[in-house]
C-alpha cells in the first residue's frame, strides 16, 4: 500500500467497504420489495371472496325470482319477463353487479344494464369522466402494466360478449342451466378480470331459467393496489432506514480503519518517524483493539529503532577506544629505538587486537540475540537439571585457586519455557561473572526453587559487591566494574545486558543485590533471576 493511494481513496464519496456494508445491508430490503410485487395470494383471496359473495347474491336474486316472476302454467312454470327486468333493475341497483337471466332455452330474458321501454331496448354502461386523467392515474396505469407484464402471460380465458347474447356463450350458465350453480373468471381487454357466478332459477323444483351475475376486478384491483401502495411506504421507509444505518455503521468502522491506514502508511514511509497511531481504544470493540495493538506495534517500533541507534552508538565509542590506543601504539613503535619500549607497544597492540575480537564475537552475538528469540520456539526446559550439569562441569575444570562451586535446587523438576541454549547462556555468565569476583577460597553457590508460580534461581559469591549506585547499570551495555588485577579488556560488558535480553524474552526478570553479614557489611553478590513456571 502507498500512502497516497491510500488518501486518494479515503477522499472518495464511498469506500468500498461502505459499498459492501450498505449491499449487504439493502439486499434484504431490495429483495422483500420484489417479492411484495407479487400479492397473488392476497388478490386470490380477495377474488374467492368476491365469488362467495356473488353466490350468496345469486341465491337470494334466484329465490326472489322463484317467488315472483315464475307464472304458473297448465304444463310447467315460466319466468314472466316484465317482472323479471323489474325485480333484477330493482335488486342489481345497489349491488353495483350485472345480473343477467337466461331462460331455459338459452335466450336473454332480462339484463341489468338494458333499460326496456318506448318499443326498444336501451343500453346502460357507466363511462368514465371525459376529464384527461391525471399524471397520478397516469403513473399508476403504468405501474399496473409493468406489475402485468412482471406477471407474465395470463392463464385466464379471454372475455367475450356477443351483441345478441345467448346461454351457450358462457359456460358457467349452461351448466346452471342444468342445475349445477358455477363461477367463471375471464381476462378484459384491459388486463382486468371480470368476475361471474350462474345460479339456476328454480320453480316447484324445475329449473326455469339461469342467473348470471358479473363484475369486474375494478374494486379488487383498487384495494390491491392501495395495499402494494401502503407496503412499498413502509418499505421505503425502511430502505431510508437501512441506507441511514448503514451510512452509520459505514462511518463508524471504515473511517477508522481507514484512518489507521493512513498512519501505518506514514510509519512505514518515514516521512515522520515518530508518527501518531489515532488511539480508538475507548470504543470497547475490533477498532478499539486493532488501535491499541498498533499503537503498542508502533511503540515497540519506535523502542527497537532507539536500541539500535544506542547499540550502534555504543558499539562505535567501544570499538574507538583500541583503535586509537592501536594507532597510538604504531605511530609510538615507528619512533621508538629500545627494544624494551618496542616489546611494550607490540604488547599493547595485541592486547588491543584481542578486546576487539572479544567485542567484536559478544556484538555479533547480541545483534543476532533479538532475531533468534523472536523466530526460536520456546519449549519446557528442567532448569533444576540445567542449573546441576553446570555446576558440576565448572567444578570439574575448576583451577587449584578457583572458588568451591556448590548447587541446591531440591529433588522436584524446575520446568520453564524456553531455548534451553540461550538459558544456559544466562547461567553461564552468572557463574563467570560469580567466579572472577569471587576471592581464593570462596564459594559460588547455586540455588533453585519454586515460587508462587514462577522458578527462581540464584547465584551468590563471597565478593566485593556492588557499588551501591552501580546496582541497575550493571545490566546496561559495555559497562564493566571488574575486578582488581585482571587484565584489562578481557570482557567486553555485554555479558549482563545479553542476560537481561533473553530473560525479558521469556517474560522474566533478573536483578542483583549486595549480600551482607549481622553488621551490615557487604559480603558478595547476589543475582536473582525469576521465570514463568511451567506445571
Amino acid at each position: 500500500m502507498n500512502f497516497q493511494g491510500l488518501r486518494r481513496r479515503g477522499e472518495r464519496l464511498l469506500s468500498p467497504l461502505t459499498r459492501r456494508i450498505l449491499a449487504i445491508n439493502l439486499l434484504a430490503p431490495v429483495l422483500l420489495v420484489a417479492g411484495l410485487l407479487y400479492v397473488d395470494q392476497y388478490r386470490d383471496a380477495l377474488v374467492a371472496a368476491q365469488i362467495d359473495a356473488l353466490f350468496a347474491q345469486g341465491e337470494l336474486m334466484a329465490g326472489a325470482l322463484g317467488e315472483s316472476a315464475i307464472a304458473p302454467s297448465d304444463v310447467t312454470p315460466e319466468i314472466g319477463a316484465d317482472l323479471s327486468r323489474q325485480i333484477i333493475r330493482r335488486l342489481a341497483a345497489t349491488s353495483g353487479t350485472r345480473v343477467r337471466l337466461f331462460d331455459p332455452d338459452g335466450a336473454l330474458v332480462a339484463d341489468s344494464r338494458v333499460l326496456a321501454g318506448a318499443g326498444r331496448d336501451v343500453f346502460q354502461e357507466f363511462l368514465p369522466p371525459p376529464e384527461p386523467p391525471t399524471m397520478w392515474e397516469e403513473l399508476r396505469a403504468w405501474g399496473d402494466q409493468m406489475l402485468r407484464r412482471l406477471r407474465g402471460s395470463s392463464t385466464l380465458p379471454p372475455y367475450r360478449e356477443s351483441f345478441d347474447q345467448h346461454a351457450g356463450d358462457y359456460a358457467e350458465v349452461l351448466l346452471a342451466l342444468e342445475g349445477e350453480p358455477a363461477s367463471e373468471i375471464a381476462v378484459v381487454g384491459d388486463g382486468s378480470m371480470m368476475i361471474s357466478v350462474a345460479v339456476p332459477v328454480q320453480g316447484l323444483r324445475t329449473v326455469v331459467g339461469a342467473l348470471l351475475l358479473s363484475v369486474d376486478s375494478a374494486s379488487i384491483d383498487d384495494r390491491v393496489r392501495e395495499e402494494r401502495i401502503n407496503i412499498l411506504k413502509l418499505l421505503g421507509l425502511t430502505l431510508v432506514v437501512t441506507v441511514l444505518l448503514s451510512l452509520y455503521l459505514a462511518r463508524a468502522i471504515a473511517r477508522p480503519v481507514r484512518q489507521l491506514a493512513i498512519a501505518a502508511g506514514r510509519v512505514r514511509g518515514g516521512g515522520n518517524r515518530r508518527a501518531e497511531i489515532p488511539d480508538f481504544s475507548k470504543r470497547n470493540d475490533e477498532i478499539g483493539e486493532l488501535s491499541s495493538a498498533l499503537r503498542e506495534m508502533t511503540t515497540g517500533l519506535y523502542r527497537r529503532i532507539d536500541a539500535i541507534e544506542s547499540f550502534a552508538a555504543d558499539v562505535a565509542h567501544e570499538l574507538k577506544n583500541p583503535l586509537t590506543s592501536i594507532r597510538s601504539a604504531i605511530e609510538t613503535i615507528e619512533r621508538a629505538e629500545k627494544p624494551e619500549l618496542r616489546a611494550r607497544l607490540l604488547a599493547i597492540v595485541h592486547d588491543d587486537v584481542r578486546r576487539m575480537d572479544r567485542l567484536i564475537s559478544d556484538i555479533s552475538d547480541a545483534s543476532r540475540l533479538d532475531a533468534e528469540l523472536s523466530r526460536a520456539e520456546a519449549r519446557p526446559v528442567d532448569l533444576a537439571a540445567l542449573l546441576e550439569n553446570l555446576v558440576a562441569a565448572y567444578r570439574d575444570t575448576a583451577g587449584p585457586a578457583a572458588p568451591a562451586f556448590a548447587c541446591d535446587t531440591g529433588a522436584a523438576p524446575l520446568r520453564v519455557a524456553g531455548n534451553q541454549s540461550r538459558l544456559g547462556q544466562v547461567a553461564r555468565n552468572l557463574l563467570d561473572n560469580a567466579r572472577s569476583f569471587s576471592p581464593p577460597g570462596g564459594a559460588v553457590r547455586v540455588a533453585a526453587r519454586r515460587e508462587n508460580g514462577s522458578v527462581v534461581f540464584t547465584v551468590e559469591d563471597d565478593g566485593p559487591g556492588i557499588p551501591d549506585d552501580k546496582v541497575a547499570a550493571i545490566f546496561e551495555r559495555f559497562y564493566t566494574e571488574r575486578p582488581a588485577g585482571e587484565a584489562f579488556g578481557t570482557h567486553s560488558g555485554l555479558g549482563l545486558s545479553i542476560s537481561k535480553q533473553i530473560v525479558d524474552a521469556y517474560g522474566g526478570t533478573i536483578s542483583a543485590e549486595n549480600r551482607r553479614d549481622a553488621a551490615g557489611a557487604v559480603v558478595g553478590a547476589r543475582f536473582t533471576v525469576r521465570l514463568p513456571a511451567l506445571a
